[in-house]
């Protein structure tokens, strides 16, 4: 079981990730990134990494971290003028200002094997690449699991508007959403940096009509994926034009109940998804309300190592629309790919 002071630490380490992100992106020129240059969102994927993951050494010495990201590159003399700037954000936060050395093994971290029979915390340091660089939707997404279940989960989205539809007039922009397992979910309005204005609870939607459910899905995906998707939405009933966004702030609209589902799969039979990109955003939304499988109804097994390998897709919704989601989603697949 997990306590308030762990998720109360987890919720002001992912806040001083925020600053992070947010000063990184500040430094993008409006329009003006390069497609193929990845920098400004590996700056902050690294810093953010080091960041947290010393925060949690020192809070939890005895909780290993999975995370996306590792040091080798970075130790490479080529890389110095990366690692410089990795180091002056990590330095924003760290006031003792750790030297480059120190950083790197704060990244690699992330990297040690994991006991899936212990606990351990996952961490998706920059979660919606294309998103951070076009200053739009992504998140940084933190979790506490063991043996196989998630115990708690921190999403920051600090792009993320109060409500889609009127992104000017809500109380805050950006929102850190949090859960512990058994006891709800809160989602907490931020300010400027990382400066809380609300904390309120959060619940899905509870509509059992398609005809007013909304939904979200990933801004950039294969014409076939969307397909998929589209086809499923149409079979449900559901009416309205999806809400398109990157990363895993689409599952804490569905937890706040702005959309009913979220639907995530690959026509490529052989891919996994990873387990930091989905941990706390399905705790969250089943703390809210929600349901959360894979696309054939299964249970999604965080016990698998770095990927969900025993599941295939995700399927959130806000639970009155799960089973017709699940029904949908196996007519449309049989159709295309002629198996059940």
């Amino acid at each position: 079981m997990t306590s308030t002071n762990e998720l109360e630490s987890a919720i002001e380490i992912v806040r001083s990730a925020v600053r992070i992100c947010r000063d990184v992106q500040g430094e993008i020129a409006p329009g003006r990134w390069d497609k193929e240059d990845r920098t400004p969102v590996t700056v902050a994927d690294l810093a953010v990494q080091a960041v947290v993951s010393a925060a949690l050494a020192e809070a939890f010495p005895g909780d290993p971290l999975m995370a996306e990201e590792g040091s080798s590159e970075l130790r490479e003399p080529a890389w110095a003028d990366l690692l410089a700037k990795v180091t002056a954000h990590v330095h924003q936060v760290r006031t003792e200002r750790p030297e480059p050395s120190q950083i790197l093994d704060w990244i690699e971290r992330g990297q040690q094997p994991i006991d899936e029979h212990r606990r351990y915390w996952v961490l998706d340091p920059v979660d919606g690449t294309k998103g951070f660089l076009r200053k739009e939707q992504y998140a940084v997404a933190l979790a506490l699991v063991e043996r196989g279940r998630v115990l708690l989960g921190v999403l920051a989205c600090p792009n993320l508007p109060a409500t889609l539809n009127n992104s000017s007039k809500g109380p805050a922009l950006g929102q850190l959403y949090a859960a512990a397992r058994g006891a709800g979910a809160v989602r907490i309005d931020l300010g400027a940096g990382d400066f809380v204005v609300s904390r309120q609870p959060i619940h899905v939607a509870a509509t059992s009509d398609p005809a007013v459910a909304r939904w979200c899905e990933r801004v950039e995906s294969s014409d076939k994926n969307h397909d998929l998707t589209s086809q499923v939405v149409e079979r449900v009933g559901i009416r309205t034009a999806p809400d398109r966004l990157d990363s895993q702030a689409k599952y804490a609209v569905v937890a706040r109940g702005e959309a009913s589902l979220y639907l995530r799969h690959s026509l490529n039979r052989e891919y996994r998804e990873k387990v930091w990109d989905h941990a706390a955003g399905v705790l969250i939304t089943e703390e809210a309300g929600g349901k959360v499988t894979d696309v054939h109804g299964k249970p999604l097994d965080f016990s698998q190592g770095r990927a969900l390998t025993a599941n295939h897709g995700i399927v959130a919704t806000n639970g009155a629309l799960h089973d017709r989601v699940l029904a949908a989603v196996h007519d449309v697949l049989v159709r295309l790919t002629g198996n059940s």
